[in-house]
C-alpha cells in the first residue's frame, strides 16, 4: 500500500480486489444498465449478492429508466460485500480522446465523491473506471482519477480516505508512478 496526504484526507493506493474492501462505499464501474455485467461490474454484483441488483432495478424504475448516463452516479447498499455501500457510476467507452471522454471520466469520479459526501459517508473506494472492458488508456486515466480526486479532496474536508483499488500489478505501478507526480 502507498499512502498520500491531501488536504485532511488520505489517499492510499492498493493492489487487490475492491469487493474485498472495508469502506464506507466502493465504487462500481457500472454499465448504464445497472444490471450487473462483466469485470467490476460482474464482480460487485456477484459477492454482494441479488440486495444490488435489486436496488439497482428500483433506481431504473424511478429515477434513470432510460439507463445511467455517463459520468453520473447513484448509491445503494452493500448487499453482502464488508461495504456498507456501492456508489454506481458509468465510465466513458474510450473513442480516442476526443468525444468527451477526459470530461466524463471527471464527472464520475467527481460525483461519486458528491454522492459519498451527501450521504455521510467518510471512506470511499475506488478502482480504475474505464479501464477495463471500456479501453481508457491506464495512463490518461488515472491521471484524470488523482488529480479530480486531489482537487475535490482540496476543497471538501468531509472525506477521511480514498482508496484506488487495482487490480492488476501493471496498473498498480502505473498509479503509484503518477500518484508520486500528483499527490505530492
Amino acid at each position: 500500500m502507498t499512502e498520500f496526504q491531501v488536504g485532511k484526507a488520505r489517499v492510499c493506493l492498493v493492489h487487490g480486489d475492491i469487493t474485498d474492501m472495508d469502506t464506507d462505499a466502493i465504487v462500481n464501474a457500472a454499465n448504464s444498465t445497472l444490471m450487473g455485467g462483466g469485470g467490476v461490474d460482474g464482480a460487485i454484483h456477484r459477492k454482494g449478492g441479488p440486495k444490488i441488483l435489486e436496488e439497482c432495478k428500483r433506481v431504473r424504475a424511478t429515477e434513470w429508466p432510460k439507463g445511467l448516463p455517463t459520468g453520473k452516479a447513484v448509491i445503494t447498499s452493500g448487499g453482502n460485500l464488508k461495504a456498507k455501500h456501492v456508489i454506481h457510476t458509468v465510465g466513458p467507452i474510450w473513442r480516442g480522446g476526443n468525444s468527451g471522454e477526459p470530461e466524463l471520466l471527471a464527472d464520475a469520479y467527481r460525483n461519486s465523491l458528491k454522492l459519498a459526501t451527501t450521504n455521510g459517508l467518510k471512506t470511499i473506494a475506488f478502482p480504475s473506471i474505464s479501464t477495463g472492458a471500456y479501453g481508457y488508456p491506464i495512463e490518461k486515466a488515472c491521471r484524470i482519477a488523482l488529480k479530480t480526486v486531489k482537487e475535490f479532496l482540496e476543497k471538501e474536508n468531509y472525506i477521511a480516505k480514498v482508496v484506488f483499488v487495482l487490480f492488476s500489478t501493471h496498473d498498480f505501478e502505473v498509479y503509484k508512478k503518477t500518484a508520486k507526480e500528483i499527490l505530492k
